[in-house]
């Protein structure tokens, strides 16, 4: 197609979020013509969402920035049975009180990113479970699931991987892409939303919600999905040693949160720039021609735009002056995370590897083990590589802390009390 004659099109394009568009020119139209009003789901099944939602997040934002109107669909319903997804086995199943509890631990993700009122643009929250908790099984099967093929359904990538691989799968889940299709016909019902929008794994389901809302609403109904991000080295997006990259505070602090972007590696600056940060295209363009040490510069900018969407201002120069105290002057700073532990463990003496998990710099006691081994841990900037180390009150500072580190990027303090 030619450039797209909408400012939000021609945006998403620009910065990498296109993947697949049911019909692209007809969206660009609808669009241009004003009032359109797109969403996005998300299942509650933790209290934060992580970096590898960055990209839906920051999607709705860019509808929001384009004057269009985004809609946060909680899963509330959904939620009790679980996305089937290239999953190979079923998500536990959760009650409503621990719901409710994910549910307004996501909100307060979305409050760094949109702006939510009774503006033309301003963002909606919903929670399906609004309307699949009120569904009567026999007319619901009556009116909706005649619409679906079970072949076709048995034929899609989600299902059939599980299926080839003889994994279960129970009916539960299976009728999760029926749900989810009944969403976007009851969002366009309720709220005139015609786009649905989700990563590449979401193809078949949105395509099934176009496609319901044609036959029972004579709709025409838009998908849109966003490629796989992964780093330049094939990982996948927003995993670490120390666990996902949660985004509220209290799961993921200020300052790991800061350095995993500054970690980003050479090739991804540019293309992480475009996806998750505000700066200009143009600006991008001359970050991303950096090279050698002035890439890093480009990196800490990242570091510093994608912390204050997500934690303010204040907590990214706060993070980013920690970061200069840690790794040029070889001090510490205010932002990196603390860890209480007992003065009376310290006068037994904590082994080190146990030190490490407690403060973060590791998932488990084996992995802090490896690292010790392996010479890539350190007390107070000392290295350290008996595994049957012990961190003791001797190496308490002035302050009251013990400095651990796991490589040279990440560190931690461990605070007596």
């Amino acid at each position: 197609m030619s450039e797209p004659k909408s400012e939000f099109l021609r945006d998403i394009l620009a910065r990498g979020f296109m993947h697949q568009c049911t019909d692209l020119d007809a969206l660009d139209a609808q669009i241009v013509a004003g009032g359109t009003i797109g969403y996005i789901g998300f299942d509650c099944t933790a209290p934060s969402l992580h970096v590898g939602s960055m990209v839906q997040i920051m999607l709705l934002r860019r509808m929001q920035q384009a004057g269009l109107k985004p809609i946060v669909l909680m899963g509330g319903g959904t939620t009790k049975i679980g996305d089937p997804s290239f999953r190979d086995e079923a998500r536990p199943l959760l009650d409503d009180a621990r719901i409710g509890e994910n549910k307004a631990g996501i909100f307060r993700v979305f409050e760094n990113f949109l702006t939510f009122g009774e503006g033309t643009s301003d963002a909606t929250m919903v929670d399906n479970d609004e309307w699949l908790s009120q569904l009567m099984y026999v007319p619901f099967l009556r009116d909706y699931g005649r619409h679906f093929s079970v072949n076709r359904m048995l034929s899609m990538d989600s299902v059939k991987l599980r299926l080839e691989r003889e994994q279960p799968l129970s009916f539960l889940e299976f009728n999760y892409m029926i749900l989810q299709a009944y969403d976007f016909v009851e969002l366009f019902k309720r709220y005139g939303c015609t786009l649905q929008m989700g990563g590449s794994d979401q193809w078949g389901n949105i395509v099934n919600g176009v496609d319901l809302g044609r036959r029972v609403a004579d709709a025409q109904l838009f998908g849109l999905t966003t490629p796989l991000i992964t780093t330049a080295s094939g990982a996948k997006m927003g995993k670490t040693a120390a666990g996902a990259v949660w985004l509220n505070a209290d799961m993921r602090s200020t300052w790991d949160y800061w350095q995993f972007w500054r970690n980003t590696e050479d090739a991804d600056v540019g293309r992480f720039l475009r996806l998750f940060t505000d700066l200009p295209l143009d600006e991008i363009a001359r970050l991303e021609r950096l090279e050698g040490a002035e890439i890093n510069e480009a990196k800490k900018i990242l570091a510093n735009e994608a912390t204050a969407l997500c934690h303010g201002h204040a907590a990214a120069e706060e993070a980013a002056e920690t970061a200069r105290k840690t790794f040029e002057e070889g001090t510490t700073g205010d932002a990196l995370p603390v860890t209480e532990i007992a003065t009376a463990r310290l006068a037994e003496g904590v082994l080190l590897y146990e030190a490490m998990r407690e403060a973060g710099l590791s998932a488990s006691n084996g992995e802090a083990r490896r690292l010790i081994k392996g010479g890539g841990a350190r007390v107070n900037d000392t290295a350290i590589g008996d595994e049957g180390h012990k961190v003791t009150q001797a190496d308490l500072g002035a302050d009251g802390t013990v400095k651990l580190s796991a490589g040279k990027k990440r560190h931690a303090l461990l605070r007596a009390v």
